[in-house]
């Protein structure tokens, strides 16, 4: 056996799996625990397998190596816009700043000044929080009021809270608070070019930390799987209803790796093109490593991202907020 076999062999074992992990995830509820891998090994596999086949000569191997590399590309989080992005000096003058941030539990077990300050530093048109409850890790949660603070806090934005979830808006609203599903929130704005559609969305959790040889833990994934299929199905539903120009942003808990996120019509695109990041990170924002994005924002075709960043929220939540700047022209709005 040359030296070019196993790598052969080792591509082609690649191949399969990455096979199977196209056509299954997102799809057959079981795969949702393989499709929790870390999307840097879908670049970083096929990388070194072509590197291993140059090193023994494996045509075969490498051949294999970058058909995997192409074929998984959108699983591992890169965010090659980056590569040829500039800055363009102007381009967010006249924008909508929106921040939207999971806010990990409110202010539970930390100061409410320190919850509040953080917010003031991100001075944004629109806010949209998720997880306002407080709660703890056996599952339980408790509604809470905060309305009061809220509003002496951002004396000029209106408020809508509903499916734990609080959008802030400077704009006033066009129309009454629509929750959508269980867990998300549509607030249509009156911006100075038109109505806005902002989605405040908060996707389930895919797994609960238990013993994964048990048939608990099986029956709690197949059960989060229906849920979270639930929350983008109603999220899909409202958006391709919806005849107004929109922003959907909010945790999706939902790598790139994960196949739930094709669920996303092909009308919202991801605002990550405005980001300068090579492999943008949303969590964990306590660990000095940032592990991938599972935050995002999408916009409809006649809104357009011009600025995106992640924000350290200083110990405040394990995600990072979201900071996204989009512009538009009046014409475009009120097409």
């Amino acid at each position: 056996m040359t030296p070019a076999t196993p790598v052969t062999l080792c591509a082609l074992v690649w191949g399969v799996f990455l096979g199977a992990h196209l056509a299954l995830n997102g799809r057959w509820w079981p795969w949702l625990a393989v499709s929790l891998l870390p999307p840097p090994l879908f670049a970083a596999v096929p990388l070194a397998l072509l590197a291993a086949s140059a090193a023994t000569g494996s045509g075969s191997g490498a051949l294999l190596a970058g058909a995997c590399l192409l074929a998984g590309w959108s699983q591992n989080g890169v965010n090659h816009r980056a590569l040829g992005r500039g800055s363009v000096p102007g381009d967010a003058d006249g924008g909508i700043r929106v921040v939207s941030w999971n806010t990990q539990h409110w202010a539970q077990g930390r100061e409410p000044d320190r919850f509040y300050a953080f917010l003031h530093t991100l001075p944004a048109d629109v806010y949209l929080l998720q997880e306002y409850l407080n709660g703890f890790e056996g599952g339980e949660v408790w509604d809470i009021d905060d309305e009061e603070r809220l509003r002496r806090e951002f004396p000029g934005h209106h408020l809508a809270v509903d499916n734990n979830s609080v959008t802030l808006s400077r704009f006033p609203l066009a129309a009454p608070p629509v929750p959508v599903g269980a867990c998300s929130l549509r607030v249509d704005v009156r911006t100075p070019g038109g109505v806005l559609s902002t989605y405040n969305v908060h996707i389930p959790v895919q797994l609960t930390v238990m013993n994964p040889l048990g048939p608990a833990f099986f029956r709690d994934m197949r059960r989060r799987h229906r849920a979270r299929r639930r929350e983008y199905d109603a999220l899909v539903a409202d958006l391709l209803a919806n005849p107004h120009p929109f922003l959907v942003s909010g945790d999706f808990n939902t790598s790139a790796a994960i196949g739930d996120i094709r669920r996303m019509p092909r009308a919202a695109r991801d605002a990550v093109g405005a980001n300068h990041s090579l492999f943008p990170a949303s969590w964990h924002a306590r660990w000095r490593l940032r592990l991938w994005r599972i935050d995002w924002v999408f916009t409809s075709a006649t809104v357009r991202a011009v600025r995106y960043a992640f924000r350290d929220p200083g110990g405040l939540s394990d995600h990072l907020a979201q900071d996204v700047t989009i512009t538009t022209t009046y014409e475009e709005l009120n097409h």
